[in-house]
């Protein structure tokens, strides 16, 4: 009898399950059918598998990250994802402690689970993470609030492992302003001086959750490639946190990438699915070209588990986010922030699946999977 690997095993329950993610009340229903078997693609045990923004954890919901379960740990390597630019603080409103807070969490889970997990400082890095076919991960910051007006805290965070920045959280800040702020004043003369140090520093810019004008800025200011690491199109969903043709075309001629998400700003008005992820990461291919395009999930690699009490749980957490005025425009009580066709912890192999099936060269679903931000991370780092 031949043997089958973990993550060969995880794939063949995935497909013989179908799950309900949606209730007939909630808006759009669509359960995800699964064919029998697929046949996956089989350059996915070879490429670099990164999602620029995603959790071993619970994300993006009102859970607390406390630790990882047996399954969370299973389900991070079961993927095939070599790294993940994990959220590790700055988000607004969160200051010094709660990032070391924060980082004391996942110190004690990676030396816990060392098998299973590392953490990603650098080039070589990544290359063992592939290796040994565990999840690396990468610290990163969603808004720069936690500065204070010190940026030699840039260089402090960074020696930590704090490899990403994100410029701000859809409101202003110090330096710059998000994409909620009506009166878009861009990158202020703070937020020049920021990025000039995140380029010192070696530390990756990132534009998502910025305003139009702070995106163009900041790819103006930075003199590396920048990233957006999770976000859309604006030209197939017009959304605030998406990006017009204009900054991701500015964004590409200077060697950055975007990662396309996988939440409810893909279409309006329902839930989006597996086709709509398709049509934005076909959009910004058009736009960009091959080399600067990949995938930002924003979610855990757990997939959710839709039951009554994590509906309740998922409109608490929405109503909290609009309370402190940073839910952006499509944040839904009645829509969850996934895809439900990609609701698994194989998702990225899914999605190189589909491209594939739709045209797509093996060499581009490379790149789009793992191979342009890892490009990006070489360059900067």
């Amino acid at each position: 009898m031949n043997k089958i690997s973990r993550r060969n095993f995880a794939r063949l329950a995935a497909a013989l399950s179908v799950a309900p993610y949606f209730s007939s009340t909630f808006a759009q229903a669509r359960p995800v059918v699964q064919p029998s078997l697929p046949a996956f693609w089989p350059g996915y045990e070879k490429a670099i598998v990164i999602d620029f923004l995603a959790s071993p954890g619970p994300f993006n919901t009102a859970e607390r990250v406390t630790g990882l379960t047996p399954e969370m740990v299973k389900n991070a390597v079961d993927s095939g994802i070599t790294a993940i630019n994990l959220t590790i603080g700055g988000r607004t409103g969160t200051g010094i402690e709660d990032f070391f807070r924060t980082m004391a969490i996942w110190e004690r889970e990676m030396k816990k689970h060392p098998e299973a997990l590392m953490q990603i400082h650098n080039m070589a890095d990544l290359a063992e993470a592939k290796r040994t076919k565990r999840l690396g991960i990468i610290y990163g910051f969603q808004d720069c609030t936690i500065m204070g007006d010190d940026l030699s805290r840039v260089e402090m965070f960074s020696s930590f492992g704090v490899r990403i920045m994100q410029l701000t959280y859809n409101v202003r800040n110090q330096f710059a302003d998000g994409c909620l702020v009506p009166d878009d004043q861009g990158l202020n003369p703070f937020g020049h001086e920021l990025v000039a140090e995140l380029n010192k520093q070696k530390v990756i810019v990132d534009l998502s959750h910025c305003s139009t004008k702070t995106t163009a800025d900041g790819i103006k200011a930075s003199k590396a490639p920048v990233a957006i690491s999770h976000s859309g199109c604006k030209a197939v969903a017009d959304f605030p946190r998406s990006k017009r043709d204009e900054e991701l075309k500015m964004m590409a001629d200077k060697g950055g990438v975007i990662g396309i998400y996988l939440m409810p700003f893909l279409v309006k008005g329902r839930a989006p699915s597996d086709d709509d992820v398709m049509m934005h990461i076909e959009h910004a291919l058009k736009v960009c070209g091959e080399d600067h395009v990949g995938i930002g999930s924003d979610l855990s690699i757990t997939p959710h588990n839709v039951t009554e009490e994590y509906k309740k749980s998922h409109a608490v957490f929405v109503k909290g986010r609009k309370e402190k005025g940073i839910a952006a425009p499509g944040e839904d009580e009645n829509i969850f922030m996934f895809v439900p066709e990609l609701n698994k912890s194989n998702r990225m192999e899914l999605i190189a699946d589909k491209l594939l099936k739709r045209g797509h060269k093996e060499a581009v679903v490379e790149k789009v999977i793992g191979g342009n931000f890892a490009r990006l991370m070489k360059e900067v780092w």
